[in-house]
């Protein structure tokens, strides 16, 4: 999720609205790309396979789609296979901005793909292989097109390694989304990729729908600290002026949830009452806020573990960093809070989104309610267990505002592409499981939340599946009920108590 650092002030009205609306920050990028063609030339003639290979219409090989199937971000992701391992190597300079880098992507192959691409934007492609032969490959715009030596078998899993390099370039929406991606700093980089900025540091599959697990090994100067998603899965190691640092996420993870942020950053190790590794870190601006963030932290996973079931992942904490950003990111197993110490709804905001948006993943971004209205009804939940206002009466609150205000001509369950962190998505997502739990009442809908996060853990969701769950569980038809909070451009009733 992000948050407009302006609206930071306001987040105590009403129990922390979370208004989502692009960073004021300047921009640092465009995004260009510079085309490249492989050591075997560029891609030429027709693709492999022919109607002898495969039935009488249909080739045996065929080049993977350019995009996974989101109709809202048609280019995003990529068809044709499935990512299950990322291994990637880089070294970044801050001083002149440079980042080299390696990567490796065990992927399994959907259909028999003659060629396939991977997401990549504003870096070089010096080489790449495919199960360790040369490919040639074409860099057009955001797409790395790829051709393997030898075409490759429908459920064959194959390794792609890509060398690349240059002065990463992040997205730019000021419009919608703000400034994300790679965002280099003065000491480093601050590197939040919600929704498709991965693609600006590494190539890959960039759409949530393709998890995989994740491997960092991340070099920087001597004196600098580069933080990524899990553990260190190894001790640091620092020769001739750089310094070596090794992550593992095991956990299936989307791909801009995946983080490397880098600089000059104090530590905090330890676990949660509950007994979770915590990993706390901050800028030295940010020293006084260090110890709460890693109190909070661990205070928040362990009754977030309560309430919506055991943490899904290995470890916990958060990360504040001095870039000014201006919003916050469910970044996984490690919040990161862009030049602000966060207030204590949007740390319990951001740790909701371990469960809802972490574990389970959208499928499509049109369903992005599923992120926000459950992480912002978290920390209506999160009030009233520390003595505040009651998550009915931040439900009513919001229920009073005017039928002219612009949440309600904005249906949350059809997100809009160019507007998708629109605070209906947030506000309206909230009210939606309220009138819920209104609707079912509280034993079956908090079993209902820690059913859903059981059934599907490390996976994808749609709406279409928690609103059938819902029903299962209440044994009610509740299309009515969602119709009128998710679609419907207009102000709801009141449900009755």
């Amino acid at each position: 999720m992000r948050v407009d650092r302006r609206r930071v002030a306001s987040l105590a009205v009403l129990v922390s609205v979370f208004a989502c609306t692009p960073s004021d920050m300047a921009a640092t990028g465009g995004t260009g790309v510079a085309a490249a063609s492989g050591a075997l030339g560029p891609l030429h003639g027709p693709p492999y396979g022919s109607p002898r290979h495969g039935s009488p219409h249909q080739p045996r090989y065929q080049p993977g789609a350019p995009g996974i199937g989101d109709s809202d971000f048609p280019a995003d992701g990529n068809g044709g296979y499935d990512v299950a391992h990322y291994a990637l190597d880089i070294r970044y300079t801050p001083s002149s901005k440079q980042l080299s880098g390696l990567a490796t992507v065990q992927a399994t192959a959907t259909q028999g793909l003659s060629s396939f691409h991977l997401d990549l934007a504003g870096l070089r492609v010096g080489k790449v292989t495919v199960d360790g032969a040369a490919a040639r490959f074409s860099h057009e715009g955001d797409e790395l097109i790829v051709t393997p030596a030898r075409p490759i078998d429908r459920g064959a899993a194959f390794t792609t390694a890509v060398t690349y390099s240059g002065t990463p370039r992040p997205e730019r929406d000021p419009a919608n989304l703000g400034t994300y991606g790679f965002i280099p700093t003065d000491d480093g980089a601050f590197v939040a990729s919600q929704p498709n900025g991965a693609k600006t540091w590494f190539p890959g599959n960039d759409h949530p729908a393709d998890k995989a697990t994740f491997d960092f090994t991340i070099t920087v100067p001597e004196g600098t600290t580069a933080v990524a998603n899990g553990e260190q899965s190894a001790a640091p190691v620092t020769s001739g002026g750089s310094t070596t640092y090794r992550w593992r996420e095991r956990h299936p993870m989307a791909t801009y949830l995946a983080t490397a942020t880098i600089g000059k950053f104090e530590l905090r190790q330890g676990t949660t009452p509950g007994g979770v590794p915590l990993l706390a870190a901050a800028d030295p601006r940010f020293h006084a806020s260090l110890g709460k963030l890693y109190t909070l932290s661990g205070e928040v996973t362990d009754y977030w573990s309560e309430v919506f079931g055991p943490y899904p992942f290995s470890s916990t904490g958060g990360v504040i960093d001095d870039y000014q950003a201006g919003y916050a990111l469910e970044t996984q197993t490690r919040p990161l809070y862009g030049g602000f110490s966060p207030q204590d709804a949007i740390v319990a905001h951001e740790l909701a989104h371990q469960w809802f948006g972490d574990s389970l993943s959208i499928t499509r971004w049109k369903d992005l309610w599923l992120n926000e209205g459950f992480a912002t009804y978290a920390e209506w939940l999160w009030a009233e267990h520390k003595g505040g206002d009651t998550a009915d009466a931040t439900f009513r609150a919001f229920h009073a505002r005017p039928a002219s205000d612009p949440i309600w001509s904005y249906p949350p369950g059809r997100a809009r592409p160019n507007d998708l962190f629109d605070q209906s998505v947030y506000i309206r997502g909230g009210m939606t499981l309220h009138a819920l739990r209104r609707a079912i009442g509280d034993e079956t809908f908090f079993e209902l939340l820690r059913t859903w996060t059981a059934t599907h853990r490390y996976g994808n969701v749609t709406t279409d599946e928690f609103v059938a769950l819902a029903e299962r569980m209440s044994g009610k038809d509740l299309g009515p009920l969602f119709d009128a909070w998710l679609f419907e451009p207009r102000r709801p009733a009141s449900p009755v108590t």
